[in-house]
């Protein structure tokens, strides 16, 4: 009843209650509940809200618990501040924010197409579920609501991949304090298996010709064509055909032509990525250099990529582009394009052993970039090198056989219109003609050049 009838005064006042609880009362008649006590020989002071939001027993109560804290030596005010500071980090620690903290760590040691792609992955399907909220309350059931949609629609491996990025998230706050819980490691086994053999492929020589047959007959970019080949060709990995640059193939015109991939490139470690002694180095045969030839006279000596976007010519060609061509010729299922290096083993492997040749087997693992632990990176760049080219130039004559020579490829094309491949030269011609000039102009030409008085 006190309480109620507090008036304000001239001076701001107190309405005591006991052990130190107190309703004060200011000049504007705004009451709080204030608990005045003594720790480490100081006199302070704790505010536990206004009046009658904070009613007298509930303010009792709190006064209790304070003097509970201060009977254990502990400061009832340093631990409401610990509490403040802990509720307006968790407000801080969303999981976008922690989510993107990880990011620009892990990025460091990812390839930077990688890292672009897992955020935007997490751009599109994680974030939208639960990535307003704090890291401590993200649960199992959420985890599972954000990547069991992504398992159904067909995307299983990308599901896996996903739920471990979040586990390690949620491990990378736990070691900072901002969590005590891996809800996704919890999931796991809540996702469906993935499927083995992913990346399908054709184990006979009969079928991988037809492969190559069909699939450069359809209408489609002539660059498309040709990247395929020279993946078939060379058993390389298809990040390395999409991104090759003119300057990386050298001696096309001589009796030992080589494709120098540099180590960044590669599927290695970070470290070994930095290291240009891991660089790798393939021989190539007479049709693999023929393909390469007839892509930079397409695109032009002074084009960035030899195998580019059929709609920039700075920009390689998509990831699902060779995927797409093999679908569409019929061999979904079948084969795709990571699976010529598992055609070329097979069917190499197999000529090994017919012909007694048990030294071959080890050949082709390196002609593969199969690299061992503690082999030295010599072991990337010479060594076999006679005899890598041997079989590549036997594997590249029996694929080969029967089949139209590159530039065919090129006169029958169907898939672009002849206005959008002169627009597409004029790029590449105008391009071209930039960088030469970059090249040649001194760095002070337009100081020299610049208006004349």
């Amino acid at each position: 009843m006190v309480c109620r009838k507090a008036k304000p005064l001239d001076v701001a006042y107190q309405l005591p209650d006991e052990r130190g609880l107190f309703l004060f009362v200011t000049t504007t008649g705004y009451r709080s509940w204030r608990f005045q006590y003594r720790y480490g020989g100081r006199q302070k002071r704790l505010t536990f809200g206004g009046y009658p939001e904070v009613s007298l027993l509930e303010a009792r109560d709190r006064r209790d618990q304070a003097r509970m804290l201060i009977r254990d030596g502990i400061d009832p005010n340093v631990t409401r501040k610990q509490k403040a500071a802990a509720r307006a980090q968790a407000c801080d620690n969303s999981f976008r924010t922690v989510m993107l903290l990880w990011h620009v760590d892990r990025a460091k040691t990812l390839k930077p197409r990688y890292a672009k792609q897992i955020l935007q992955r997490f751009q599109a399907d994680i974030f939208p579920v639960f990535g307003s909220i704090p890291i401590r309350d993200v649960t199992p059931s959420l985890v599972l609501a954000a990547i069991m949609p992504i398992a159904n629609r067909g995307s299983i491996d990308i599901a896996h991949r996903l739920r471990q990025h979040i586990s390690d998230i949620f491990v990378f706050a736990i070691a900072r304090g901002w969590g005590e819980a891996d809800p996704a490691q919890t999931v796991r086994k809540a996702l469906p298996a993935v499927p083995r053999g992913l990346r399908p492929a054709v184990t006979k020589l009969g079928d991988a010709q037809q492969v190559l047959r069909r699939s450069e007959t359809l209408n489609a970019y002539a660059v498309t064509k040709l990247a395929g080949r020279l993946l078939a060709l060379t058993a390389a990995r298809p990040g390395m055909v999409r991104m090759a640059a003119p300057e990386e193939f050298e001696g096309l015109g001589g009796d030992a032509p080589i494709w120098r991939v540099p180590a960044a490139k590669m599927k290695l470690s970070a470290d070994r990525r930095q290291d240009p002694a891991f660089e790798f180095v393939l021989p190539l045969s007479t049709q693999a250099v023929e393909v390469v030839n007839t892509a930079i006279e397409m695109g032009g000596r002074h084009a960035p990529l030899v195998f580019p976007s059929a709609h920039h010519v700075h920009k390689p060609m998509g990831d699902n582009t060779l995927s797409k061509l093999y679908r569409e010729a019929g061999f979904q299922d079948e084969h795709c394009p990571h699976g010529w290096r598992a055609t070329f083993s097979t069917i190499m492997n197999e000529r090994a052993a017919l012909y007694d040749r048990a030294h071959d087997r080890a050949v082709i693992e390196l002609m593969l970039a199969h690299i061992q632990n503690g082999v030295e990176p010599s072991y990337n760049r010479s060594l076999y090198m006679g005899r890598r080219r041997e079989l590549a130039q036997e594997w590249a004559d029996l694929l080969m056989a029967g089949l139209p020579a590159a530039p065919a490829l090129l006169e029958e094309q169907r898939g672009t219109s002849e206005r959008q491949k002169r627009r597409l030269r004029h790029e590449r011609a105008v391009s071209s003609i930039v960088d030469r000039r970059h090249v040649s102009q001194p760095a002070d030409a337009h100081a020299a050049t610049g208006p004349s008085a």
